[in-house]
């Protein structure tokens, strides 16, 4: 094959070949070169196997994957794609060859004992699905469940959040009316957990048909969510929207084997099948895979819910038993999981291109800001999102009543821009007709005001941006400290000091630490109240969902709301707060917010290569290096990358990950852009192949 694997002195892959399979080939070869452990963890989750060398930490996940029907999911949408796409098929075929072609034994593999496997065809399709299946976070409608349960209706919005960590993703569009240059200028940051290896690659690739740079996904073909052809350039941000549905389920044993009680009253047949889990040093697991017409039994079966979970027998039912919970969503119903745009988006020339291509995009729902150098912009959501009744978003869906099934699929929403400026924060915004729950409207509001201070912008003055740490959610605490009197001295004094704090969370700040010491207090306080004893212990759903269903980092991200509220069930929010004051006026941190504010790095296995690292930023900047209040200062969540697309000279962009482009511990590019994350600093985007180092093929 006539291919070229150039690298710049960030070891960034620059990928060049005569022809569409060839390119694809040989991303996929250099990508498991570069990120063979990577790759094969991935593999390994998607299917449903990682507990084999992972043990018993992988078993929940790897049971989840088993009875969400993962794999099955993706063969089925491979299928489809290679009946309706051919052309998108081999190409991702010939990834997958690269592959398998390319999967090297590190040192990681000798560690665990794995050996590299067989990717098939449909394997990126299970890595998609693998990666994004929590991602619009389902497991909400348990805790909401819980909350309606035990408080009421009225806790539904109480307990305002996401998942187990706040949304942290920022993009703005800036047109060329608004730039030094006239044209446009993309940025952003996508906000996931720091993961060793990174979950995006930066990556070059050229063909005779195209020649984009991006963020690619690794185990995936292509670049999906931020590239830039030279004439046109895209970024997305999660655009939290409710696309899963939960069913509850009746289900009963029958002598042919399972039925779940249908919308029309009558007992209907389910699949199922067994499966075994293998578990590293430990006896395997075998499960029951059931799957009923709503989708696969995530939670529970025939013979009911785990001891301890809630929603009993329903004894007036004949012949029913305990209820189980069920998983409804797009790409299971569809066998579609939106690859047909991967291809178009390459291909791109102008804006009008981009919008065709995301026209194809299945999940997860993001909004999409485009710009092209003829001067035209775009801003979009792009996915699908089924249209059923209200109350199916909100929580669990009783399967057996009528009224409850999808209808079609919402429109997607577009925008103009206003004064030339587009910001995307996962906020209502936009998508608002889409979804429950959305971050606040902080980080949008603070990029939309900084963008105001200036009339033109530059990709030079985006990093700083980027780096902004004011948290406008302090207010609500600030405010409940204000109104105190009768503080002891140390009290006062340090109420005095936080209603002078600059509120802004940088990591050599003495103030924003003390902050946090008491935000950190009020938090487990109102968690520990009685009013909210009832959901402070989770029911006993698998423990993949326990994240979503601890009780502290509910109120912890939930705090605003919480401060904020009308009523709180007869709290006294302000003796909590005085409470919180004293405690921490009592035992003062001795340090700066980035003394216990540092990068928590999760990786499959073994240990990060380096200290812990301190942060500036907090969940509400938009510097977003998310903590849990009350339970851990410790920043899991933050910038899975930064990037900067300027449309008017695409060699004056830039990007950065928070490691490097090597996943091999030991490769000098591991973790060579850790320091430029850390700072803000970018490496800038090589487009020219003279400028870079020709690798041999054999590596």
């Amino acid at each position: 094959m006539a291919t070229e694997i150039y690298r710049d002195a960030w070891g960034i892959p620059h990928l060049r070949a005569d022809t569409l399979l060839e390119l694809a080939y040989v991303q996929g070869k250099v990508t498991a070169r570069d990120r063979s452990w990577q790759l094969e963890v991935e593999r390994h989750r998607a299917q449903g196997t990682s507990a084999s060398f992972l043990g018993q930490a992988a078993v929940s996940w790897d049971v989840l994957a088993r009875r969400a029907r993962l794999a099955d999911t993706a063969r089925r949408c491979f299928t489809a794609l290679e009946r309706d796409d051919p052309e998108t098929a081999d190409w991702v075929r010939a990834y997958v060859d690269g592959v398998n072609d390319g999967l090297t034994a590190t040192e990681e593999f000798e560690r665990t004992g794995l050996a590299p496997g067989r990717w098939e065809p449909w394997t990126p399709l299970a890595v998609w699905l693998a990666l994004h299946l929590l991602f619009a976070g389902f497991p909400a409608k348990l805790w909401r469940e819980e909350a309606v349960r035990h408080l009421g209706d009225d806790a539904v919005g109480l307990f305002a959040t996401d998942g187990p960590g706040t949304s942290g993703s920022n993009g703005w569009l800036v047109s060329g009316a608004r730039t030094r240059t006239g044209h446009a200028v993309l940025a952003g940051d996508p906000h996931r957990f720091i993961e060793d290896p990174g979950v995006y690659q930066q990556l070059h690739l050229s063909c005779p048909e195209f020649d984009v740079v991006g963020l690619a996904v690794p185990g995936l073909p292509g670049i999906a969510h931020f590239g830039h052809t030279g004439t046109v350039a895209w970024a997305i941000t999660n655009a939290m929207a409710d696309y899963q549905d939960l069913y509850r389920e009746r289900l009963r044993r029958t002598g042919a084997g399972i039925e779940a009680l249908g919308p029309d009253g009558r007992w209907h047949r389910a699949t199922r099948h067994t499966e075994t889990v293998e578990v590293a040093g430990e006896a395997p697991v075998e499960i029951e895979v059931v799957e009923t017409d709503r989708g696969p039994v995530v939670i529970g079966g025939p013979e009911g819910l785990d001891e301890g979970m809630p929603g009993g027998p329903d004894e007036g039912v004949p012949g029913a038993r305990p209820l189980a919970v069920s998983l409804r969503h797009p790409p299971r119903v569809t066998g579609d999981l939106g690859f047909g745009a991967l291809l178009p988006l390459l291909r791109a020339r102008q804006v009008a291109d981009v919008d065709r291509a995301f026209d194809r995009w299945a999940e997860p729902v993001n909004v999409v800001q485009a710009a092209d150098t003829e001067g035209g912009t775009l801003h979009r959501v792009a996915g699908r999102v089924p249209v059923r009744p209200e109350a199916d978003r909100v929580r669990l869906t009783p399967a057996w009543e009528p009224g409850h099934g999808w209808h079609g699929w919402h429109p997607m929403p577009r925008a103009e821009l206003t004064d030339g400026i587009a910001v995307m924060a996962n906020g209502r915004g936009l998508a608002a007709p889409l979804g429950v729950e959305f971050a606040p409207p902080h980080r949008a509001d603070r990029i939309a005001a900084l963008l105001a201070e200036r009339e033109h912008w530059s990709a030079d003055d985006m990093p700083r941006i980027h780096m902004d740490t004011q948290l406008a959610s302090a207010a609500p605490l600030l405010d409940l400290l204000a109104a105190l009197d009768g503080l002891s001295a140390e009290a006062a004094a340090l109420r005095d000091r936080l209603l002078g704090w600059n509120r802004r969370m940088d990591a050599d700040s003495a103030d924003a630490a003390a902050y946090a010491a008491v935000r950190g207090a009020v938090v487990r306080r109102l968690a520990a109240h009685p009013a909210f004893a009832a959901l402070a212990v989770p029911p006993a759903y698998p423990e993949i969902f326990q994240p979503w269903l601890a009780l502290v980092t509910r109120v912890a991200f939930a705090l605003e709301h919480l401060l904020r509220a009308e009523e709180l069930y007869g709290v006294d929010r302000a003796a909590e707060v005085r409470a919180a004051v004293e405690e921490v006026a009592a035992a003062p941190p001795t340090g700066t917010w980035g003394d216990t504010h540092r990068l928590a790095l999760w990786r499959a296995s073994g240990t990060p290569p380096f200290e812990a690292p301190r942060l500036s930023g907090d969940h509400d900047c938009v510097l977003a290096t998310s903590s849990v209040p009350g339970l851990t200062d410790l920043g899991g969540r933050g910038p899975s990358a930064r990037y900067i697309w300027d449309l008017a000279r695409r060699e004056d962009s830039r990007w950065v990950v928070p490691l490097g482009a090597a996943g091999a511990p030991g490769s000098p590019h591991h973790h060579d852009q850790l320091p430029l994350w850390l700072t803000g600093e970018l490496a800038p985007v090589i487009t020219d192949f003279d400028q870079l180092t020709k690798e041999n093929d054999d590596g």
